[in-house]
């Protein structure tokens, strides 16, 4: 598998979560070395063949080239969110990477993904395992073909859970660091990871 550069891949980003135990702010502008959180995930995309930002709130803007889409309805879940990021891909690249928007340091993870990935291999992913052993679907790349089955097999995506989506595909666990792994769920992630954690203006 070619790191991420390459063409063969499409990114699907997560941004749509209501973050209700931070209170619904929106997590991913908290910023970390400079940037917003989703615009270090639309970094750790850089070369995919499309780029699709899901359910950035009102208000945010991302670069240019990347195509903005919204679940329905709003806060639907991820599994919402990745179909909604699908169907907005017109022409599939074989491979999908789907990255949530409030990890830390989404740019190192997804390096270290890819380069554990195996275009070969007759498996339909690649997914991040933490330090506890715990899959992480929202940082993996998937097979295109067997994301899209999947979501159709599921039916409606509100409110389902990604272990659902994902139950029957056939994934390559791989270990990633406590640090590669981080993401911001409670204050006081945001505050450990992102040392001065501020939201955009």
């Amino acid at each position: 598998m070619t790191v991420p550069g390459a063409a063969g891949h499409d990114a699907v980003l997560l941004a749509g979560g209501r973050a209700s135990r931070m209170g619904g702010i929106d997590k991913t502008a908290l910023v970390a070395d400079g940037l917003a959180l989703s615009d270090h995930a639309v970094r750790a995309a850089a070369g995919a063949r499309s780029v699709v930002l899901v359910g950035l709130r009102d208000g945010r803007t991302a670069p240019d080239g990347v195509v903005l889409t919204r679940e329905d309805p709003p806060f639907g879940g991820p599994v919402a969110g990745i179909a909604a990021g699908l169907a907005a891909i017109t022409e599939s690249a074989p491979w999908t990477l789907v990255l949530a928007c409030d990890l830390v340091r989404p740019e190192r993870a997804v390096s270290v993904l890819f380069g554990a990935a195996d275009d070969e291999a007759d498996v339909d992913g690649f997914v991040a395992v933490d330090q506890d052993g715990r899959r992480q679907p929202l940082l993996a790349l998937y097979r295109s073909d067997a994301l899209r089955a999947a979501v159709r097999v599921l039916g409606d995506p509100t409110g389902a859970a990604v272990r659902r989506l994902t139950a029957d595909l056939r994934l390559v666990d791989v270990p990633l660091s406590a640090d590669l792994c981080a993401d911001v769920d409670e204050p006081e992630d945001a505050t450990r990871a992102t040392a001065s954690a501020r939201l955009l203006d």
